[in-house]
């Protein structure tokens, strides 16, 4: 079975083709960063603009790359959302006109979906149940992953999510966008241990997250040194609020798996890709018995062959989407969490 992937949430125009759920024949990802850059974010019209200007060419190269025609795919799978609307209206539409005039079934898959399959892209795979920790620049959320197709949301974001936090923080010291990347590298001359940011653990059972109190301390801490015309240590300031990020990420996410009684956990999402957290999970998991899972960092970030996987999945289960579907803006598999009451920075609840 050939599997002809879609993928446009955000700022990346991707197509990929998958063979019988186990052979990824092209994986191509056109990236809109450059065109974002100068806005220190992505601004959702041009992102919209962008998809349609690149959506042929994208899943054409896929085509080629994969030595495959359209004729030979048997099936499409859409990312339907979370993500930008407008955005996620190209992909879709663009795979439903090829559903009816080609006569291949469709599916929608779930973005996140996409990256609770994206482990099994790999060569090593965990096994079921496991725990998943998904952190990106729209979502942080940990879930107790069943099988293929059912996922138990254990925690989520009460407000910024990891990957957002990271942004924010590079443009108050005024660093490029995407901030994720640029804090990490300068977080590696930096010291992690030279100013005492804040973690919020919220209650001690709870596997929420909240980061919004932690990118006020940066802020906080940048402009009393300014007021004092006091000089600031960039690097040390990167290392410090990625190790509060990373410190909460990962003790949360074994505290999953001590709560559900599992030895595997797998990361993924575009915050995956951050060198530090890769390392500290691996670290503390050879301590605690937890097997560790990581996509490569081609799979980390949006891309269309963890939707082709997912989407293989749900056209095995149904065998055909509803072509009246239409996009969504949040996950169907996080629900809203409640407003944070507790942004204590005392001890955690450690595994």
């Amino acid at each position: 079975m050939l599997i002809l992937g879609i993928e446009s949430s955000c700022d990346e125009t991707a197509a990929a083709v998958l063979r019988d759920g186990r052979d990824l024949l092209s994986n191509v990802i056109n990236s809109q960063i450059d065109i974002h850059t100068r806005y220190g974010g992505v601004v959702p019209e041009l992102a919209s603009r962008q998809h349609l200007e690149n959506i042929y060419l994208v899943v054409e190269a896929a085509l080629q790359q994969a030595g495959v025609s359209l004729d030979e795919i048997d099936g499409l799978a859409v990312t339907q959302g979370p993500g930008l609307i407008g955005c996620l209206l190209i992909g879709l539409s663009f795979a439903k006109a090829l559903a009816l005039v080609k006569n291949i079934p469709c599916v929608g898959v779930d973005h996140i979906a996409g990256h609770l399959a994206s482990p099994f892209l790999e060569n090593e795979k965990p096994n079921f149940p496991y725990v998943a920790l998904v952190a990106s620049g729209g979502h942080s959320s940990i879930f107790l992953v069943k099988d293929q197709l059912t996922y138990q949301c254990l925690g989520r974001t009460r407000d910024d999510a990891a990957g957002e936090a990271f942004d924010k923080v590079g443009k108050l010291l005024g660093l490029e966008y995407p901030g994720g990347p640029v804090i990490s590298r300068l977080a590696a001359t930096g010291d992690p241990e030279a100013i005492k940011f804040p973690r919020a653990w919220l209650t001690p059972e709870s596997l929420d997250f909240s980061f919004s109190g932690l990118k006020t301390a940066v802020a906080n801490y940048v402009h009393n040194h300014q007021q004092k015309n006091e000089p600031i240590n960039i690097p040390d300031i990167c290392a410090s609020f990625q190790e509060a990020v990373v410190e909460v990420l990962a003790t949360k996410s074994f505290n999953a798996c001590q709560q559900q009684q599992v030895t595997d956990l797998v990361l993924a999402g575009g915050v995956a890709a951050n060198p530090r957290l890769r390392t500290y999970l691996q670290s503390r998991g050879e301590k605690l018995g937890i097997r560790i899972f990581m996509p490569s960092l081609a799979f980390c970030t949006d891309n269309a062959a963890m939707i082709a996987l997912a989407g293989s999945y749900r056209l095995q289960e149904s065998g055909q989407g509803d072509l009246d579907m239409d996009a969504y803006s949040r996950s169907q598999f996080v629900q809203p969490a409640p407003q944070a009451l507790n942004h204590a920075s005392g001890p955690a609840n450690r595994s």
